[in-house]
Formats: structure tokens, C-alpha cells, sequence
């Protein structure tokens, strides 16, 4: 894909938002503008939300403002839209996992495919790419707490499972970091360096992620 003079839109979580950074420059949309000269990066991040729609929508300006709403109020003029989410729905979502089947936007599964079928229609000229949650520290303990009932029912490891088969499809690429250990979060040295807070890489962190999906972007 060439990437000079494009216009994108990337939507997120605080990750996208930039959480972590030194601001909007060094987020890696930023990164990928400078580099690549896009002409146009629209950043739809917004921390704490989730691509599921809750049951009960608490705060409807905030974590309940899901992927889902901001898909449909996103600048419909892109040649690329960038979707990278997953991470809240695991740590603090209420909505079930769901199944591969499943086309409730109440599900994760189901969100996941709604958003990729809202997207395609959306975007029918455009090259849309899903990046999977990335790891997190202490992703297989603790965050159980967060769960109503307590118990961790599935790890994040399900959720990165859940975007690649979905987004497989629908013939959607995924930036799989999870897997291929692009950002190893968990490993102690690369979060002191990337990720200090366990969760939301910093600048040099964010000039990793956009080095691989720049590598991503130039293949498809």
C-alpha cells in the first residue's frame, strides 16, 4: 500500500489516544505521519473504552462510548481506517466472549464482526486493518478482580484469538503483536524501556508499534 499523501483514520482506546506519550506526535499514528507523509491522521482514541456495547451503559461519554458509536461518527473520507482495541474489553468489559458465530454487538465475537462488516460498508475504496491487543502486564492474573463474578472466565490471549479469526473472515489484516512477540510487555527489561506502566508503551514504544505496522501497511 502506498502510504504518501493518504488519509487515515485510527480507532482506539488510550493507547491511540496516546497515553503514555509525550503527546500527539510521538503516538504511533504520529510516528506513521512523519514517516510515510501521510497528508491527513484522524485519531478517534479514547481511553478505557471497549469494542463491546455493555449491557448497562454507565457512562456514556466515557468507557461505554465504544468502537462500535464512534465507528458510525468517524470521517467517512479515508484510504485507511485503523482499528486497535481489545485490551479494555478483557480488563474491565462486562460483555461476554461470545463464539466465532456470534453477531451480537453484546458479544465480543459479535462486536468484532459487526465492526468489520460496519467498516467495509463504511469504507468500501478503503484498506481497513485491525491491530490485536497487545500484552499486558500480569494479563493471566489480578485483572479477575475487575470481573462482576470475580473470576477470570478468559484471558487476553482469547481476545487477541477472537480479532484474528474474525478479521480472517473478512479478509482483514491484523498486526498481531501478541503472538509475534513484536512488543513483549511482559518481560521485564522491554517494560522498564517500552511500557513502564505495564500497559500503555511510551514514546519509544510507540516508534516500535509504528515501525510494524508500517512494515504491515507496505505489504498489503
Amino acid at each position: 500500500m502506498r502510504l504518501e499523501g493518504i488519509k487515515a483514520n485510527f480507532l482506539g482506546d488510550s493507547i491511540t489516544e496516546g497515553c503514555g506519550t509525550s503527546g500527539e506526535d510521538f503516538v504511533y499514528h504520529g510516528v506513521l505521519k512523519r514517516k510515510c507523509a501521510l497528508s491527513v491522521v484522524r485519531n478517534y482514541g479514547k481511553g478505557g473504552t471497549r469494542i463491546a456495547r455493555q449491557s448497562e451503559i454507565k457512562d456514556p461519554d466515557g468507557r461505554d462510548y465504544d468502537f462500535l458509536r464512534r465507528a458510525e461518527e468517524m470521517d467517512p473520507d479515508a484510504d485507511l481506517v485503523v482499528v486497535f482495541g481489545g485490551t479494555n474489553d478483557y480488563g474491565n468489559g462486562q460483555a461476554p466472549l461470545g463464539e466465532i458465530t456470534d453477531t451480537s454487538i453484546f458479544t465480543f465475537y459479535g462486536a468484532v464482526n459487526t465492526l468489520c462488516k460496519m467498516l467495509l460498508d463504511k469504507y468500501p475504496n478503503a484498506k481497513i486493518v485491525f491491530i490485536a491487543p497487545l500484552h499486558r502486564w500480569n494479563e493471566l492474573g489480578g485483572l479477575g478482580t475487575w470481573k462482576p463474578d470475580g473470576v477470570v472466565q478468559h484471558h487476553l490471549c482469547d481476545y487477541v484469538k477472537a480479532v484474528n479469526e474474525v478479521c480472517a473472515i473478512y479478509n482483514i489484516p491484523v498486526l498481531d503483536l501478541f503472538n509475534n512477540d513484536g512488543m513483549p510487555i511482559t518481560d521485564n527489561d522491554f517494560r522498564r524501556e517500552c511500557a513502564p506502566d505495564g500497559l500503555h508503551p511510551n514514546d519509544k514504544g510507540h516508534e516500535i508499534l509504528a515501525s510494524k505496522l508500517i512494515e504491515l501497511l507496505e505489504k498489503i
